[in-house]
Parts: C-alpha cells; structure tokens; sequence
C-alpha cells in the first residue's frame, strides 16, 4: 500500500496473534496460526484519517444549518409564504436521502475516493448557482436541491471508511471525534447564517462562504485521502491492488506518478491471484444497472427484521432533532423577540451539546463493546476484529439506552411547554443544550450498530439508514406548521417525546431480545 504519512512504516502484511474472538485462522507458519492485520494505517495515519473525515463531512450539517438564520430573509426576497420557503427544507432532506443512496453502495464498488471527491465537485457547484440566483425561486428549489446531492454523501461514505480501516471494538473511538469535527458544523452553521443576515441583508455571501468551504475540502480530500474500500484494496497490504487513482494526491507527487512495485518471487504468484480475484470481481460490477442495484441494496436492507429497529430508533432521533431546528426561528423571533444575529447564536447551546455528547457517545460505545465482552467471557480481537457473528453487537451498543432514553423523553415534554409558558430563554437554551447531547448519542450509535451488521457494505448500510432518517425527517418537517398551529407548541413536542420515547424503547427491548437471533438467520440465508 502507498505510504500515505511521511516517514511511516505499514503493518505488515501478516501479523501473528493469537486466534481470539471467534476469528478463524487463515494461514499457518511452521504450524503457528496467523492473522491479516485488519488494516496497515497506523495508529498516526488512522489519527490524520480520523481529522479528515470529520473535515470532510462537516457539509452537510454546517449547509443544513447555515440555512435556517435566512429562512425569513428568504420569505421576504423571493416574496413568499413560509410554507413555501419550508419546502426548500423538505426538498434538501429528501437529497439527502437520495444522495447516499445513490453514491453509498457505488462508493462500495467502485471506491470511497472517487466518489467522496465527485460528491464535493457537486457540492461547489450547487453553491455557485445559488450565489448568483437572484429572483427565480423555482431555481432555489432546484439548486437547493443540487446542493443537498453534493453534501449529503459524506455520512455514508465517511462510515465506509470508518469500516474500512477500523476493528468493531475501536470504531467508537474514531466515530466520536469524527462526530465532533463534523458537528461543528453543526454549531457554527446557524452563528454564520444569522451574522451575515443580520449586518448584510442578504443571502449571496452565505453560500459564496460555503464555495470555498467546498473547494477547501476538494483539495484536503484529494490530495490525503486514499483508497480504503476492502472491495478494492483488501487491508492495504498489497500494492498491486493500487491503481494510480487509488493514491492520494500526495501520495502521487512523492512518487512522481511512478506506480507502487509489485513485490517479486514467491510472494509475487499470491499478489496476482489476489488482484485477478478482485479485478474480475470490480469488472461484474461496474454494468450500466449497478446504480440502480445499489439504490434497491439500500431499500432491502430497511426490510429485515433485525435492522428495521435500529433504522427505527435512528430516523426518529433525526426527526426530532430536525423538528427541534426547523421550529427554532419561529419560536426565538415571536416569542422572545429576537434579530437574526440573536436567533443565529440560539444554536450554539444545541451545537456545544452535540459536540460534547460526541465525545460521550464515542466513549461510552466502546466501554459497552468491552463491558459486553466481558459479560459473555468474550475476548476482543483487536488484530483483525472480531467475528460479529458470534457475538451480540446489538447488546453492546443499546446497552443504557433506556436511561438515556427517559431523560430525552423528558428534555423534548420539557423544552414543549417551557417555551409555550414563555418561561426564560435560558432554560429553553439549556434544554436545547440536553438534546443535542442525548439525540447525538441515538443516532450516532445505531448508525454503528447499522454498519456493524453490514460487514461487507457498511456504506451501502449507512445510506440505508439516511433514506429512513430523512424520509421521517421531510414528513416531520413537512407536518411542523400545520400540527403547531394546530395543537401548539406544547403538545406537538410532548407528542413529539411520548412517540419517540415509547416506540424507541419497544424497538430497544425486540432488538436487545430477538436482534443477534434475526441477524444470524439473514447471514445463513444469504
């Protein structure tokens, strides 16, 4: 594999180890087992790799959030109703569904690289339309649209290379502060959106500020990140497998263009048997219908047992989270009073909570992983990871979540009535506070516990479970006013709660009981 950090040495290509955790051995050395390293990055690369993705993915939440500040701005320049400008939201949920369907699976077949920088090339070119879109709305719909396609494959892709690169027992680890870098978006979206509309009166420069956010992030990804779909390249350790598009840019200007060596004598005939293997294999796949193959993998996997629960718990923390967001303006301008600037720094509370509650859940998800481990006497292989087969993922990562369900439950009934009583606006920041912190940790460790049960296809299961996130958040969005206007603000998050809390814990309960039983009997049948 290339050398994708100077002065580094790789893993080699065989790491000795004790067979642990249900691994089956797969060579032997003068009778001693052997195992495949389950990747060559080293501690430092996967920590600069760890740094990148949670760059790379910040477009989506920081372009969802940027927005939201200008909604009224918008109303009035285009001169429209709110439910009209609330469909430029609908429409930007609904892509992001759409996005990782479509680019997760190919990102499976043909490449994480590829695909991360095709994403972003159109995501930099949704934002220069919209920059220069001055009076036509049906092209903010359009391009709003073309924005969300470009932005929103970053989640599932970013998770493929998580998988890619990293054993189960270690994946809260990298996840958590990936989750912190790309929530930073989160928190500063909102601050930029509401300052620029505030001193400007206009919208332009906000998405001429996320053009170059995007070129930055075309540049970062191609020139540091590599090639790392096992489907592709294996672990890293063959360098025949590398084709000169599989390099980083960095990569390819320290080598001078020049292809890695492929390795000489006895091991030369295993190497080329590999690579024919997996070049046949990349051949059958790349046929005119893969794009459809992949958008209909991402839809069976929401049918089976075992994953429709995960999928459940997951999309309806999302649509909390997005219903919490989408009726912020409204509440913070009508109620208490507040200018764009004021309504923009509102977010920080949720963002500061989102990032924190990162940092927790990345934790917490890998002492479940150990504490379950030990429960059942399982040791952990850390070489070339452990056999999920053999062992109850879906108990290490739900493990807690009924207390930290009850407190979310809890936080959205409270936060509903503090601000229909107009009670001070630091108590509803400090809700706010709580459930960007609770709400991360659900949808961040079911979309593990997702691609945990998708060994093979982790992005493909990744944008399984943003067509299900986003559907449920554009229907939400989508009933915001009408159920506010209807039943007020009180009731709809008490609603809201009751509805999360009580079928999340049910899915919980089937998925802690029956979950390892569903997903052994898929494996067997597939």
């Amino acid at each position: 594999m290339a050398n994708h950090g100077k002065g580094e040495e790789h893993v080699p290509r065989n790491s000795t180890a004790k067979i642990e955790g249900g691994v089956q051995e797969q060579d032997t050395e003068d009778g001693v087992p052997i195992q495949s390293a389950y990747t060559v990055f080293s501690q430092r690369q996967l920590r600069h790799l760890r740094l990148l993705l949670g760059i790379a993915t910040i477009t989506s939440p920081l372009t969802a959030t940027i927005y939201l500040p200008l909604l009224p701005l918008l109303r009035k320049h285009f001169q429209t109703s709110a439910q009209a400008i609330n469909l430029t939201l609908t429409l930007y949920i609904v892509f992001q569904a759409i996005s990782p369907a479509l680019f997760g699976p190919l990102s499976d077949t043909h490449g994480r690289r590829p695909l991360f920088l095709l994403t972003l090339a159109v995501y930099v070119l949704g934002n220069v339309g919209l920059a220069i879109n001055e009076s036509s709305f049906v092209a903010l719909l359009l391009l709003r649209s073309v924005q969300s396609l470009g932005a929103s494959a970053a989640y599932a892709i970013s998770f493929g290379v998580v998988a890619d690169v990293c054993v189960p027992s270690d994946r809260g680890r990298m996840l958590g502060p990936i989750s912190i870098a790309l929530n930073l978006g989160t928190c500063v979206g909102p601050v930029v959106g509401g300052a620029v509309a505030y001193t400007s009166g206009t919208y332009h420069w906000v998405f001429w500020a996320l053009v170059l956010v995007g070129s930055f992030l075309l540049l970062a990804v191609g020139l540091f990140l590599p090639e790392t779909a096992r489907s592709l390249v294996g672990n890293g350790d063959d360098p025949s497998l590398y084709k000169w598009w599989y390099l980083s840019g960095y990569s390819l200007i320290r080598r001078g263009l020049v292809p890695p060596t492929p390795p000489t004598g006895e091991q030369n005939t295993n190497f080329t048997a590999n690579r024919s293997s997996r070049l046949s294999a990349s051949t059958q796949k790349h046929t005119a219908s893969s794009i459809m193959k992949g958008i209909f993998a991402c839809v069976r996997v929401a049918f089976h047992k075992d994953t429709i629960l995960s999928l459940f718990i997951h999309g309806a923390f999302f649509t909390v989270d997005y219903s919490f967001v989408a009726a912020m303006p409204d509440i913070y301008k009508d109620i208490y009073h507040w200018d764009e600037l004021m309504v923009g720094l509102a977010y920080l509370p949720r963002g500061v909570g989102i990032i924190v509650g990162s940092f927790f859940t990345g934790k917490v998800m890998d002492l479940n992983y150990r504490e379950t481990a030990r429960s059942i006497g399982w040791t952990i292989n850390k070489i070339s990871g452990d056999d999920l087969l053999k062992f109850p993922i879906e108990k290490a990562r739900s493990r807690g979540s009924y207390w930290l369900l009850l407190i979310s439950t809890g936080t959205m009934i409270g936060y509903g009535w503090v601000v229909e009583r107009r009670t001070h606006p630091s108590v509803a920041l400090l809700l706010q506070f709580m459930q960007g912190f609770w709400g991360t940790y659900f949808y961040t460790t079911y979309s593990a516990l997702m691609v945990d049960s998708f060994t093979e296809s982790p992005s493909t299961a990744a944008a399984a479970t943003s067509i299900t996130r986003c559907a449920m958040a554009a229907a939400g969005v989508a009933l915001l006013q009408p159920l506010l206007d209807a039943a007020g603000r009180g009731w709809y998050f008490t609603v809201l709660g009751l509805w999360s809390g009580i079928f999340g814990a049910a899915s919980i309960a089937l998925l802690r009981r029956y979950g390892w039983k569903w997903r052994k009997t898929r494996n067997s049948t597939t």
